[in-house]
């Protein structure tokens, strides 16, 4: 596979403020194509960044296809299909086959996990070539859960699903299926991580990807949804270890901030070369609203500088770099510009 190469983002200034964003040029194999097929969904989450004009939007099948065989000539082994939710496409079997029939090694499948309730469709989903499902966890609180979503009767559905899927991976012991739990960070739902963690593990689920809520695009103004990075991070070192067996991934905390302890769960999917092509367009991952890909003047002189991602800008422009100034113990080059969260009682 050859290497690509590009240039990332340039400085960002807002408001007088100067957030200097990653410039320096990397070689790397581009490794997946991340197809958003559209944004329309069959929940309407009450942290969700995608508004009611862009669940208006999505890919034609032909539009996918076209993508899918551009990118096994360019050397793409992977493929991710995501949304929205992906599960409502009625062409989604068709799309899934076209993948396998293209050589892709790895199918993947960013779902909600409701319409996986149905055991016929798990097994529909593995037939056609999915090798990989990532699952929605918003939260593990039946009642909570269904306020979050914004639809009655949905949690047993999501605990159906997830019950199918273990099913499947065990009897599929002869090939490789993985299922991935990703689990919401937001103001109201990281307290109860560890026993979110545990609830997930008690289903034979053995992965967990932590997802730090956005304030972008249709959540952009609710600011009661954000906490504070340094107020989560306790909670994922007590679900860590009260639940060792699960597997821990971070997306968006930055290594400063997780500390020797926890710096091993830091992910960054940027870093292998992701494509996204979504109904607005085509973008390396690492220039997407929710990718970290920000660092301030505080970040200069940090051991981790080459390795860290950075900062979500949707966050600094909340609270600034107070939280990694104070944990390099220098003074913060970038402050609040926004109002500050207020915690949910």
């Amino acid at each position: 596979m050859e290497g690509v190469s590009f240039t990332l983002c340039s400085n960002l200034r807002i408001e007088g403020r100067t957030y200097l964003c990653r410039t320096e040029r990397r070689e790397h194999a581009m490794s997946l194509l991340d197809i958003v097929l559209g944004y329309d969904c069959n929940l309407w989450c009450d942290y969700c960044t995608i508004t009611k004009e862009m669940r208006e939007r999505a890919l034609t099948a032909r539009q996918v296809v076209h993508a899918m065989r551009q990118a096994r000539r360019e050397g793409y082994e992977r493929v991710a299909l995501t949304g929205g939710e992906p599960s409502i496409r009625s062409d989604l079997l068709p799309l899934i086959r076209e993948a396998r029939k293209l050589g892709f090694c790895d199918i993947k499948l960013q779902t909600n996990g409701l319409l996986l309730a149905e055991a016929a469709n798990v097994a529909r989903l593995v037939e056609a070539g999915v090798t990989r499902f990532h699952v929605s966890i918003h939260t593990h609180r039946p009642t909570e859960y269904e306020r979050l979503v914004r639809r009655e009767g949905t949690f047993p559905l999501l605990v159906q699903a997830l019950e199918n899927l273990v099913q499947m991976k065990a009897s599929c012991a002869s090939t490789r299926l993985e299922c991935v739990a990703e689990v919401i960070l937001k103001e109201d739902t990281y307290r109860h991580l560890p026993e979110a963690l545990a609830w997930i593990h008690s289903f034979g689920m053995r992965e967990a990807w932590l997802w730090f809520v956005s304030l972008t695009d249709g959540n952009r103004h609710n600011l009661e949804s954000l906490p504070k990075m340094i107020d989560v991070i306790p909670f994922v070192e007590t679900a860590l270890k009260q639940v060792p067996e699960i597997k821990i991934r971070s997306l968006h905390l930055p290594i400063c901030l997780l500390g020797p302890s926890l710096q091993h769960i830091h992910l960054n999917p940027a870093e292998e070369g992701v494509r996204v092509l979504s109904p607005d367009g085509m973008f390396d991952l690492s220039d997407a609203k929710l990718t970290p890909n920000t660092h301030t003047q505080v970040c200069e002189e940090c051991d981790d500088r080459r390795r860290c991602p950075g900062m979500r800008r949707d966050y600094l422009d909340v609270f600034g770099d107070v939280e990694i100034a104070s944990a390099k113990g220098e003074s913060p080059s970038v402050g609040a510009r926004r109002l500050q969260v207020l915690p949910v009682p």
